[in-house]
């Protein structure tokens, strides 16, 4: 029982990252039916301002805890700015364009890599503990650091989900997301949805990644194996389904957990993939996919 318990909570944690990531990919893809390979440096310039700025804060003597919301605010910043570059110079000439923004994505992928080892350097970055010590729920363990993250995960989710359902701006980019000439037809501003689903993805990676850095070890290559880990979500969950996002982004982490626990990595990773073939057979839309 009490390993039940701790692969649960193990799961949560490693999902709650992977839910945000998933739900930036699912929301470009919902809005301008794009793929954005380029969304994981997202993830990595958010992650890598955290890891910089908290080790020269605390060098200068600042509280960790001061130094951590200063460098997650800056890494969002810096992650939205390079989102908005991303779309104003790119891929707001491709919209709906799967091969057009494709190529441009690999394109961006390769220059990103180029620049974010030319200014961090190829070393890892350790974030330490923000928030130390461990808690105990029903005998399995959890540090207060990863608990934080799952809490401001389930939180972040919680006001996106109300947003895209409650909200005048929820209910236009729905609205895009299932017949965008439709709702242009209903004086919904396409472009303008485009770009405010791209910025919203790109601010749930920033998130993700500024979450992510005091758990880990950060380095420019970070965003690739969640980038592949947030593809993999989507196509479970469905591509362009929010709900089908976080299911997918469980499942990931569920299998990832349980098959490194009972077997080894490796093994894990085959079984993820085996998962999608088995999916993509069964349901060739994702679970809860809907285009």
């Amino acid at each position: 029982m009490q390993t039940a318990i701790q692969l649960t909570l193990t799961s949560l944690q490693i999902g709650a990252v992977y839910i945000l990531f998933s739900l930036g990919l699912t929301l470009i893809f919902g809005v301008m039916r794009i793929v954005n390979f380029a969304h994981g440096h997202l993830f990595a310039v958010s992650a890598l301002v955290v890891a910089a700025i908290v080790a020269w804060l605390s060098t200068a003597g600042f509280p960790v805890l001061a130094a951590y919301l200063v460098g997650a605010l800056a890494g969002v910043v810096a992650s939205l700015a390079l989102g908005f570059a991303m779309y104003m110079g790119g891929f707001r000439f491709f919209q709906r364009d799967l091969v057009g923004s494709f190529i441009l994505s690999i394109g961006l992928v390769l220059l990103l890599d180029g620049i974010l080892m030319k200014i961090f350097g190829g070393a890892v970055r350790p974030v330490p503990d923000i928030i130390p010590g461990t808690l105990s729920v029903f005998g399995a363990a959890i540090t207060g650091q990863r608990l934080a993250l799952c809490v401001a995960a389930v939180a972040v989710t919680g006001v996106l989900y109300w947003a895209l359902t409650r909200t005048k701006l929820g209910k236009a980019l729905r609205a895009v997301s299932i017949d965008h000439e439709a709702a242009m037809l209903q004086g919904i501003p396409y472009n303008r949805m485009a770009l405010s689903g791209f910025m919203i993805a790109a601010g749930l990676a920033a998130l993700a990644g500024a979450l992510i850095a005091p758990v880990t070890i950060v380095s420019p290559v970070i965003g690739a194996d969640y980038l592949i880990k947030g593809f993999i979500a989507v196509i479970v969950g469905g591509l362009g389904s929010v709900p089908g996002a976080i299911l997918g982004g469980l499942f990931v982490a569920a299998i990832e957990t349980v098959g490194g626990f009972y077997f080894d990595p490796s093994s894990a990773s085959i079984a993820i993939f085996i998962l999608v073939i088995a999916v993509l057979l069964v349901r060739p839309k994702g679970l809860l996919g809907h285009g």
